[in-house]
């Protein structure tokens, strides 16, 4: 009798795990934190062992957004590391013009750059607002209902995000957000994000630097949201820790950096990447010049408020494939 009712209590367990793992899948999925993997090593082979962890494989013709880095810096990620990734995927690196007068301004300036830095021999480089931009929606925006990307965008139908983390001047830190962002938003729509969605206009360029800082932070945020419901499932985030500036690359003259190369992470949740990021950051001995600029800019509101929108979660599991 025991046995005959131990066998029914087992049925009975089965059946209800079976039972809520189809009717409510979303609230099992809720409960499991995204996964970062992680390497400390900072070579081409390690680059592609971190893509190949995430499983994924992007079909029709792949963009890799990257940083050209200002014509001045030294810190951007070099052609060398990058190009193994690059050719494995076929793919097209990406890059959009500046919003402030620079030599990434004009399209013809932006591609000398990246042929000075050694990008346009390794693979093709489009620079994505050479002709005008487009707008993708972001409804349930807070301060953006709409991101202005280059025209391009459309073009390509899966994304790398390939971010170099380092500090950033106005956003604290520049990471998968930033990239995705500033970064894929074309030269009128990085002063539309800047501004908080009060204008597009280069000719408005001082008041990118008095937006309240949240709503800045914000907007990045909200962007990446756009370029994220754009793309679906047809992108993948990874990010290199190294020359761990507080400056970022669209610097001319960046600060040296005050610590060391941490290594490569890479995820499927850009939220989970850059908090990831972030994690390592405050854990290492040397990163407080790094932190203080986090700090004075509010950095991780940014992922406050994407993980609010749901863009991702803040929570992790990180798996060292390095080891």
């Amino acid at each position: 009798m025991r046995k005959l009712l131990h066998i029914r209590l087992i049925f009975i367990f089965l059946f209800s795990v079976l039972f809520v793992s189809n009717v409510f899948p979303q609230k099992i999925d809720d409960v499991q934190n995204p996964v970062v993997y992680f390497t400390k090593n900072i070579n081409s082979l390690s680059l592609m062992d971190v893509y190949k962890a995430l499983g994924k494989n992007l079909s029709g013709k792949v963009a890799v957004k990257i940083s050209t880095g200002e014509p001045g810096g030294h810190n951007y990620l070099a052609p060398e590391l990058i190009k193994d990734l690059v050719k494995s995927v076929n793919g097209t690196i990406v890059e959009c013009n500046t919003a402030y007068p620079g030599k990434r301004y004009t399209t013809e300036d932006h591609k000398k750059a990246a042929a000075d830095h050694g990008f346009t021999a390794i693979a093709a480089v489009d620079i994505m607002d050479e002709d005008s931009s487009i707008a993708l929606p972001f409804p349930q925006g807070k301060n953006i209902k709409e991101d202005f990307v280059g025209s391009h965008f459309k073009n390509y139908d899966s994304f790398i995000i390939l971010s170099h983390f380092k500090g950033h001047a106005m956003g604290g830190f520049g990471g998968a957000f930033k990239n995705m962002s500033i970064g894929i938003a074309s030269a009128s729509g990085k002063m539309w994000i800047h501004t908080a969605g009060l204008t597009d206009e280069l000719s408005d360029f001082a008041k990118a630097f008095t937006t309240p800082q949240n709503k800045f932070l914000e907007s990045m945020a909200e962007a990446a949201g756009a370029v994220m419901n754009s793309l679906g499932d047809n992108i993948v985030y990874i990010s290199v820790m190294n020359k761990l500036s507080i400056d970022c690359d669209c610097d001319s003259s960046p600060t040296d950096p005050t610590m060391k190369d941490i290594g490569i992470l890479a995820s499927l949740d850009p939220v989970a990447l850059d908090q990831a990021c972030v994690d390592l950051v405050y854990k290492a001995h040397d990163g407080h010049d790094l932190i203080k600029r986090m700090e004075e800019k509010n950095a991780i509101h940014t992922l406050e408020h994407a993980a609010e929108l749901g863009l991702g979660k803040r929570s992790y599991k990180i798996i060292d494939i390095g080891k």
